[in-house]
């Protein structure tokens, strides 16, 4: 787990989130629904949809928050969008979608915006936002960054994304990962935001590519 200054860091984070989120009408403290949140993300099974990775994708929410409708319900979309995970399964998205529409309201956020946390948080399923969909596209960009990272951070996400499933044999691995690797390069495009494409579009397609020549050695 990440140490006391990074969790007083996340927690600080959450807390902004959620008051914005609730606007006036205030709620209880927000301290215990920040703990369990960083617990589900602190989950040993995770070496990819770990802490960091929350970190960097709120990170990236707050670089395209200008693009953003609802910039706190786009963090709070990203603190939930994987706070279920289990490698083996499927519905994860739907799992964590239906955690926030149970904490949420709990918390103190209105129906709509919970409503709209949840909404987000099924459409990392896909990273498909509308054009029309601001806050959907400052989120799947957000969720998508690490594509362009420099090659050893790149070399290092897909590393951990084996390591969560260490339990598929390598033929069948390198087969479903090179599956979505050439979904991916067959968007128009991976990023929706200016910003994204301006600088993260042509680095991330280089590191698929790369990749995806790599599982085919």
């Amino acid at each position: 787990m990440a140490d006391h200054a990074d969790l007083d860091a996340l927690r600080s984070r959450w807390t902004r989130a959620l008051e914005g989120a609730r606007g006036t009408g205030g709620g209880p403290d927000p301290a215990p629904y920040a703990d369990d949140l960083l617990r589900r993300w602190s989950e040993p099974q995770r070496h990819y949809h770990t802490l960091t990775h929350l970190t960097a994708v709120l990170d990236h929410v707050d670089v395209l928050q200008e693009y953003a409708a609802d910039p706190d319900v786009a963090r709070l979309a990203a603190w939930f969008h994987d706070a279920v995970y289990l490698p083996d399964r499927s519905e994860n998205e739907e799992r964590s979608a239906r955690l926030a529409e149970r904490a949420l309201p709990e918390a103190g956020v209105p129906e709509a915006k919970t409503a709209e946390v949840a909404r987000l948080v099924r459409l990392t399923v896909t990273h498909d936002p509308a054009d029309d969909d601001p806050d959907g596209q400052v989120l799947c960009d957000a969720d998508l960054a690490i594509l362009a990272s420099p090659p050893s951070g790149y070399a290092a996400y897909a590393a951990a994304v084996r390591e969560e499933y260490h339990f598929v044999p390598s033929d069948a691995f390198r087969e479903g990962r090179a599956a979505i690797l050439r979904e991916l390069l067959s968007l128009p495009c991976l990023f929706r935001t200016p910003y994204a494409q301006r600088h993260w579009e042509a680095t991330a397609r280089y590191n698929i590519t790369s990749e995806l020549e790599m599982l085919s050695l």
